[in-house]
């Protein structure tokens, strides 16, 4: 590299040489003297000559100011050159760091420069991966939030801080009849509908106060029927704890509210039914220990009325007890072959005596010559006088209970019905004479009881011997209540 340095010096200087030796000799050879005598001195000046040294001069300076920038560069590459290589001797460089000059400096400026670029790029490149994560992170989180919201069966509706719809699943839609997916960023009062606006302002009301999470039960009417929500509203915070929007939760309590009105119309009936027995056994038995039954017959009705109190009493804590243990599966059950046509005529023989007592006729039915099925005698026997003492009890003076039984042997059961001339029941109430604790509330007035009879008799039918419950009933002319059985084909065939 100096070799080639000291050849460009020579070879600028032999041109600079020769374009001013040329200068000299084209103003030598320009003029005389007796043309100078007559000329001015700017005339007498060659204009080649004079554009020659001026070549001469650019031809010096240009190769003066390459072997600067070549020094320059050889700098510049010795520097980098030596960075990369590292190689030392005795803690020095084999060559001595050169002479800084200001491209150097300028070198050394933008080095620093750039490494300081480098470290930054490098820790940015970090912050944005670091970010990409968190947002990878974040958009999981909100797309299982979304999944489990739209899973959850109670409604549930988010807002923003301008009552806006944020998010609302499949439940929410149902209830206040509106397309979810749809109706984002509208105003939830729009949605809802004027007929829920105590649903709305309860919901803006608690996300403008920015309090805890408020829980209020609210009826909503919807098809002519009203149904009841546990509703609880929580406002929502961003990351400065400032309130961004609510949340609301509908929980349908409709079916748990009737349960509860049931369970406290069941504690009412049977407090009083149990009440009613009580009171006339703590009554004949005071009357009994004031000596008041003077004679042997007044001791008898005294005490005739006491067992028959306690018989009562007795029959209602029994069905109270069976209809838990058939639900809980925690009843005995002994199923044995026997002839419905015997059962029911047993158990004529116990109604009769009530029915006199109202001036009401019962009519039994003809022997069948094959009625045998598969039952617990106790249980069907306790479903034949529910059945006939209701009838009993729900016809008025000089009307008639009539019980029959028929095979269908296509079929293989036999069914057995009981028709009385009663009051009979209103049609909306039909389908809801076997529920529990169940009352009709046009026939309360017409007899006690607790609504616990007849559904004791469909969860003997059909959860403990696999038969069928039905009625038919028509205001004013009286009812029909009766059930189907299997017939115990199996067991006839094997006793053959």
């Amino acid at each position: 590299m100096k070799l080639r340095r000291i050849l460009y010096a020579i070879v600028t200087v032999i041109v600079a040489s020769s374009l001013f030796i040329s200068a000299l000799a084209e103003w030598q050879d320009s003029g005389t003297q007796e043309d100078w005598r007559y000329t001015g001195f700017v005339q007498r000046i060659p204009v080649a000559s004079v554009c020659c040294i001026l070549g001469a001069v650019g031809v010096i300076y240009l190769g003066w100011y390459q072997l600067r920038l070549t020094r320059a560069v050889t700098s510049i590459a010795t520097l980098l050159q030596d960075d990369k290589s590292g190689d030392t001797h005795d803690g020095k460089r084999f060559f001595p760091p050169p002479k800084l000059t200001k491209i150097d400096e300028l070198y050394q400026a933008l080095r620093k420069h750039f490494a300081g670029c480098t470290s930054r790029i490098t820790e940015y490149e970090k912050k944005i991966r670091d970010l990409q994560v968190k947002f990878q992170l974040s958009q999981r989180r909100g797309e299982n939030t979304e999944a489990i919201i739209y899973s959850i069966r109670d409604a549930v509706i988010v807002i923003d801080e301008s009552d806006r719809l944020l998010m609302a699943n499949e439940a929410a839609g149902r209830l206040f009849n509106f397309d979810y997916n749809s109706s984002k960023l509208k105003p939830v009062s729009e949605l809802i509908g004027p007929e829920q606006d105590e649903f709305a302002h309860f919901l803006s009301h608690n996300r403008q106060s920015m309090g805890q999470a408020t829980r209020k039960e609210i009826e909503f009417s919807k098809d002519k029927t009203s149904e009841i929500f546990d509703c609880i509203v929580s406002c929502l915070y961003d990351q400065d704890r400032q309130v961004c929007g609510a949340v609301a939760v509908l929980h349908d309590i409709t079916r748990e509210k009737q349960v509860q009105q049931m369970k406290n119309d069941f504690v009412s009936h049977v407090s009083h039914e149990l009440k009613t027995p009580l009171a006339s056994i703590t009554a004949f038995t005071e009357m009994l220990a004031d000596g008041e039954a003077n004679d042997e017959k007044t001791r008898k009705e005294f005490y005739s009325v006491i067992q028959s109190q306690a018989q009562r009493l007795n029959r209602l804590i029994e069905d109270i007890l069976n209809c838990s243990r058939i639900e809980s599966g925690l009843i005995k059950i002994n199923k044995e072959t026997a002839s419905l046509t015997m059962l029911i005529e047993e158990q004529l023989q116990m109604i009769k005596g009530y029915a006199e007592e109202k001036e009401v006729k019962v009519i039994g039915q003809k022997p069948i010559i094959y009625d045998q099925v598969d039952v617990d005698k106790d249980m069907i026997q306790e479903v034949i006088v529910n059945l006939l003492s209701n009838a009993v009890k729900y016809t008025p003076s000089g009307g008639s209970v009539k019980i029959e039984t028929e095979v269908d042997e296509n079929a293989a059961l036999v069914r057995v019905s009981v028709t009385d001339t009663g009051v009979g029941i209103p049609e909306d109430d039909i389908e809801h004479v076997f529920d529990k604790f169940y009352r009709v509330s046009a026939n309360k007035k017409q007899a006690e009881g607790t609504g616990l009879g007849l559904n004791l008799v469909k969860q003997i039918i059909e959860k403990v011997h696999d038969g069928r419950v039905f009625v038919m009933s028509k205001v004013g002319v009286g009812s029909t209540f009766g059930f189907e059985l299997p017939l115990a084909t199996g067991q006839a065939v094997r006793t053959v």
